[in-house]
Formats: structure tokens, sequence, C-alpha cells
């Protein structure tokens, strides 16, 4: 690898690299840099958690540093690089970077994206900001509000475009490319390339060099994969077991809905574990909270939806658990590549039911890899001291009971019985038991009234007629 030392970056960014702790660059900022540098437009592809956001902030605040000014004047401080991602998190994520990068220059950055606020972002933008790092809804509202204007745009970056394709933002970018000047540089960043991604870089960059560090779709070699059969109702208990055997104190878990990752969450809180849930139902403001937890080691768990499979950077994560497997094979990708990051090992475990064969399939056939499902044994089932013959009885139990009577010295206890139980039944013919129409009706009285009709008790009368 090249060290960051002969990029020959101005003292300010150079200095805030340095303070990083970014000693060499990785294989995509070791090719990207220059040729952004040079003023070309780029297709890069790189699988994620290589630098690609290195890979084309530092190029573009070498760039714009001409611009730098001091200047308190709104006019001074136009929009001149447009960064574009798919989610909040990533967008909020990136900016944060690029303050890092930019923190001893004068270049102003800003962030928009939904879910909070728009009046504390107009004010910012109103104010001038030379690097807007934006959602593409929010940066549309931002536009028909005008609070923002892009004609004198020099470079726009589309980050993770495969997945704004993936979630429909191509209408979108459309209409936002459509406000920037026709003359600009265009970065194209992505994990993987589709069909869809070159058609989109064939409309929109101009004769890209194209730059491509791995072979598409392929998971990181420092990632430990591993394919367990588990049924749906045994995955909660199989997370709680491997957690324990292999000494994890951090994870990542990752569900494929909003409501199975906030009962997931919930159940596992319930056991005792440090969890928190981050899926699309969440305000901006919980997503944010939810992630500084996890980056602080407040949370050890973080059960998420594939909201946050993508981009987002959190160190030295040991493992992530697929407790669904992903419906699109290219989200199991950039579900495992949040774990085993710049160089670092790292753990993937998934879950597979019996009715994951399909998406199983589709995995091998993205990755080129043979998948083995492994079989796992639960503590539960272990034998303690007795053997479980599957006949709902314990063999020792058995086994014991047999020699007990098999010993001729031990004698059964008689037990003493009453002779009543051993007479056989006989009706009772007492008078008493009789029904009233067997009874034998008293002679006397009138001859003309029936034996079952009772006679009149006599009653004294209190008065006489």
């Amino acid at each position: 690898m090249n060290s960051f030392s002969k990029l020959q970056l101005a003292e300010p960014i150079a200095r805030a690299v340095a303070e990083m702790g970014y000693l060499e660059m990785t294989p995509i900022q070791e090719q990207a840099i220059p040729v952004v540098l040079s003023g070309k437009d780029v297709m890069g592809a790189a699988q994620t958690g290589t630098g690609k956001t290195a890979a084309f902030c530092l190029p573009l605040l070498q760039i714009l540093l001409k611009h730098e000014n001091s200047s308190t004047s709104p006019a001074r401080h136009p929009v001149r690089a447009l960064v574009l991602l798919p989610t909040r998190e990533l967008a909020d994520q990136v900016a944060q970077q690029l303050k890092l990068y930019a923190r001893f220059t004068q270049m102003r950055t800003a962030v928009v994206f939904g879910g909070m606020d728009m009046k504390p972002q107009s004010l910012e933008l109103r104010g001038g900001v030379e690097i807007l790092v934006a959602t593409p809804g929010r940066l549309l509202d931002h536009i028909e509000a005008k609070n923002v204007v892009l004609n004198q745009v020099e470079y726009v970056v589309l980050d993770e475009a495969d997945r704004m394709l993936d979630i429909g933002f191509l209408p979108d970018l459309q209409r936002i490319l459509s406000f920037l000047p026709k003359k600009r540089t265009t970065l194209l960043f992505s994990a993987t390339f589709s069909p869809e991604i070159k058609r989109l870089a064939s409309s929109y960059l101009q004769d890209p060099v194209t730059i491509e560090v791995a072979r598409p779709n392929q998971t990181a070699s420092t990632v430990s994969q591993h394919f367990y059969s588990v049924a749906d109702d045994d995955k909660r208990a199989a997370l709680r077991q491997l957690l324990k055997e292999k000494g994890i104190k951090q994870a990542f878990v990752f569900v494929n809905s909003k409501l199975g990752c906030a009962r997931l969450a919930r159940s596992l809180e319930n056991d005792g574990l440090k969890t928190t849930a981050l899926h699309g139902d969440k305000s901006q403001d919980e997503r944010l909270k939810a992630l500084e937890a996890f980056k602080a080691g407040n949370v050890d768990l973080l059960i998420c939806t594939d909201v946050a499979a993508r981009g987002l950077d959190i160190k030295d994560v040991p493992a992530v658990f697929n407790f669904d497997v992903p419906f699109n094979a290219e989200d199991y990708i950039h579900r495992i590549g949040r774990t085993g990051r710049a160089g670092a090992t790292g753990l993937a475990i998934s879950f597979a039911s019996a009715t994951d064969t399909r998406l199983i399939a589709d995995i091998e056939k993205l990755t080129k890899q043979k998948i083995e499902l492994e079989a796992i044994e639960f503590e539960s089932d272990k034998p303690r001291g007795r053997i479980n013959t599957g006949r709902r009885t314990w063999e020792e139990e058995r086994v014991s009971r047999e020699s007990k009577y098999s010993n001729p010295s031990y004698s059964v206890p008689k037990l003493s019985k009453d002779p009543f139980f051993d007479k056989p039944y006989e009706p009772s013919v007492s008078e008493e038991d009789k029904a009233p129409w067997e009874s034998t009706p008293a002679r006397g009285g009138a001859r003309n009234i029936s034996a079952n009709i009772k006679s009149k008790r006599k009653v004294a009368a209190l008065f006489k007629s």
C-alpha cells in the first residue's frame, strides 16, 4: 500500500488525516484519489468497508480548497460539491467524516435528511455551504422551498448508487441531476455493479474511469461465515446459545421485517440482554440515539433491518447474525460487511430454516461459494445423566425399576381389602327407597280415588264458617 504522504495533500487536510490515525491507503483509495484529483469521472466498485468515503472526500476537499474564504456572506459559499446517499444514517456518517477531514480548513459542510425539522437545515443552507451531503427526498424538499441553489456545483457523488436504485430513488435522482450544471465531474461509487447501475452511468457519466478493486459480489476474506439449520421457533434460543459459546460481546442482528425487529429486541431484552432496535418506523432521533448507544458500548445487540446493512462504519464489531436470511442475496454481502472492517477479523452467522432453500441458493450463486448447513445442539437437548429413549420414558429410571422388582428379597406390599367391595350389587327393596308409584297404596278412603293420588292432609282451621 501507498502512504497518504505520497498524495501531497494540503497541510490542513494532511494534518486531519494524520490525527485520525490513517497512515496507508486502501486499494480503492490508492486507485480512486489520483483519478478524482485529475478531474475525470469515476465509476468505483469495492466491497463494503474498504474506505470508499475517504476515496472521494479527500480529493474533493483538496480540489475545493481553492475556494476557501472567511467571508460571512452566503454568496461567497455556494454549494460546489453534492454527495447523495440512500439512507439517513449513511448521510449523517459521511457528513461526520467530512467535518473531521475539513476541521482545520474554513470549508463549510452541511447534511440534510428526512425525519428531522427542516427549519434548522434551512437556516444552515441559507448561510452558505461548500459541500452538501443529502438524501434525495429531503434535498428535493429544500430545492422546492428555494433554500438551496445547485447551479454552481462542480462535483456530484452518488454513493451506494445500487441501493438508491433498489429503493426507488431513480426519479428523484433524475430530477436532482437536472438542476446541476451539465459541465461537472460525476463520481459513482457502489459495492456492486448491476445492469441498472451501468445504464445510470452511461446516462450521466462522461467517459468514466472504472475502478474495481475486488471481484463483484465478493465477501470479505477476513469474515468467517457459518450457516446453521435452525427451525423458526428455535432461532432465539440458538442466538443466545451462540453468543454464550463464542463469547460474543457485541453484534448486529439482522431481521427481514420491522415488526420482527421490534419483537425480537423486546424478547431479548426480557432475557436480560442489552438490546436496541433500528428500523424504518423509528424516528430519526431514535435511530441516531440507537447507533450512538451501540457505538459507545452501552448496547450489546443492535437488532436491525436492512436500513443498517449499508455503509455503517462501526469499528471492532466482532460478529453479525442473520436472524433471517435476506430476501435479496446482495443484501447478504452488505450485512456481513458490518464486521471484519479495515482488515479486522469478523464472524458472520446465519440461521436458515426449511423455507430458506431458495434464498440460500441465491447467495451461493451470487458469491460463488458452496454453503454447508451446520447442525446446532442445544444445551437443553444434551443428556444430563439420563438417556432419553424418545418414548417419553427415561432408560435409567426404567432399568432402576426393573432391577428393583426383580430383586427376590423385595416383595410388593399387600393392601388390606374391605369385603364390602367384593360383594355383588344387590338393589335395595325397602319401602323408603321405592319410587312413589312403586309403593303399595294404603287401602281405605274413597274407592273412586286413584291409589296414586294422595289424600289431603287435615289442617287445623283458624275460623269456622
